[in-house]
């Protein structure tokens, strides 16, 4: 259940993503290829399928990790949060930067992630990134053969759903419907892309992913009910 939780013991994660390349024209022609039959079944007929490569962030292979968020419980009663931010144009670097400390906090306590849409996006997309970069798969995000019971990823929205699969409620929705503060008091997803490559500024992407940490940490904390985090009691580190 999910009031047994051991909040201190969970890790809670966010990613934000673009496309490795820019433009569709910057693309390789057997790339070009491999968009356009990709989107086969996104397109109407006679839509040209170069006028949504801005969506290629959300894809693994078109796509890559600018930034990873992570957020943890240092004190209860009253909860204090703390923050880090592994972002850069080098994906292997800050992958490997984000492995490290997350094979150093699971062997450490029996942990937990936590993502909103995590299973769908955050989790996935991490293991299958680092294969691309030749990186070995932390044994918390490696699922393979594992029991269901075995698995130790949560996902906030899944638990939102109460067994109800037909939908899906984005975070900003989720915060919303809770009176929990929205983390897209900035900036959203979809503008992600545009200011990494037109503006890159990944700090002010780094900033609002940890907004999304919180964001997801808050919502768990009210599907177990507990105190708040309080916004002095939330700080941004560059070391756990």
């Amino acid at each position: 259940m999910i009031s047994n939780l051991d909040i201190e013991k969970i890790l809670f994660i966010d990613i934000e993503t673009a496309p490795a390349v820019q433009d569709f024209e910057n693309l390789a022609e057997t790339w070009q290829q491999l968009w356009k039959h990709k989107m086969v079944f996104k397109t109407e007929e006679g839509e040209d399928a170069a006028k949504l490569y801005q969506r290629a962030g959300i894809y693994a292979e078109f796509g890559k990790i600018i930034c990873i968020s992570v957020g943890l419980i240092k004190e209860k009663v009253p909860f204090s949060f703390r923050l880090k931010s592994f972002f850069g144009d080098d994906e292997k670097a800050l992958l490997s930067e984000f492995s490290s400390m997350l094979i150093k906090f699971s062997k450490s306590r029996e942990a937990l992630l936590c993502a909103h849409n995590g299973k769908e996006f955050d989790y996935p997309y991490i293991a299958r990134r680092m294969i691309i970069n030749r990186l070995i798969i932390p044994e918390i995000l490696d699922n393979a053969g594992r029991k269901p019971w075995e698995v130790k990823l949560l996902d906030t929205l899944d638990l939102w759903k109460f067994g109800d699969y037909k939908s899906y409620t984005s975070l900003d929705l989720l915060t919303t419907t809770l009176k929990i503060p929205s983390p897209k008091d900035d900036i959203d997803g979809s503008m992600v892309a545009g200011i990494y490559h037109n503006e890159h500024d990944i700090r002010r992407i780094a900033k609002y992913c940890e907004k999304d940490v919180l964001a997801v940490a808050r919502v768990l904390f009210r599907f177990m009910n507990l105190p708040e985090i309080e916004e002095d009691k939330i700080e941004s580190v560059t070391q756990f």
